[in-house]
């Protein structure tokens, strides 16, 4: 429980006292994830959730896409609070949840799980799991998962991270979703550093029943 809470209070912080251009994930215009969700061609009534999407604009262009059913995903209520000042009226047609996502407990099924950045964090097997557990039960359709590839980063914000090969991001998911593909992005932060990103997108396999 402390762990939980050392957690909270770090991105509480960080989103309390540093601006966008502040911190290495900002991304103007999140053109990979676009393109993902894109290739999907899912109905504009598709519920999506973005998993840490916190101050992320990607909740901006799902609105101005058409898209009626988006979740907020984050530990951070600063973080979320920043969005929906961002958004103004726009925030109303977004659910916001503040949450842990080891300890989320969805009440709906999504058709699209977003998540670019969070789950890297989880660096032990134990949140690994829990994460897994958590996106096998609710996701119906797809699933995005971003993490920093063996190329990125080891550490972001003061935080070790965990490292994700195609193969081993692959193999967190594959009893229930199989791959559709994978790319890498070279993420340019507002240092004019570069973090290699990689980028998976799975389809839940017929058949495969939630827990």
């Amino acid at each position: 429980m402390n762990k939980m809470n050392s957690q909270e209070e770090h991105w509480e912080k960080v989103y309390l006292t540093k601006l966008p251009n502040e911190v290495s994930w900002t991304q103007e215009f999140p053109k990979t994830s676009l393109e993902l969700i894109h290739s999907f061609d899912l109905p504009k009534a598709a519920k999506i959730i973005d998993v840490g999407g916190g101050d992320s604009k990607l909740v901006d262009h799902l609105l101005d896409e058409g898209f009626t059913d988006i979740t907020v995903l984050d530990i951070s209520a600063n973080a979320i609070k920043r969005a929906k000042k961002r958004l103004g009226n726009k925030s109303q047609n977004v659910k916001w949840i503040v949450s842990d996502i080891t300890e989320f407990e969805p009440a709906t099924d999504f058709d699209l799980w977003h998540d670019r950045a969070t789950f890297h964090f989880l660096t032990t097997s134990e949140q690994v799991a829990k994460y897994a557990a958590i996106a096998k039960r609710c996701v119906k359709g797809y699933l995005i998962i971003s993490t920093f590839s063996p190329s990125g980063p080891k550490k972001c914000n003061g935080l070790h991270v965990k490292q994700y090969s195609e193969e081993n991001l692959t193999g967190e998911f594959k009893n229930e979703f199989e791959k559709i593909r994978c790319v890498t992005e070279d993420h340019v932060t507002p240092f004019n550093t570069i973090q290699n990103f990689l980028f998976c997108s799975f389809r839940r396999r017929c058949g495969s029943v939630s827990g």
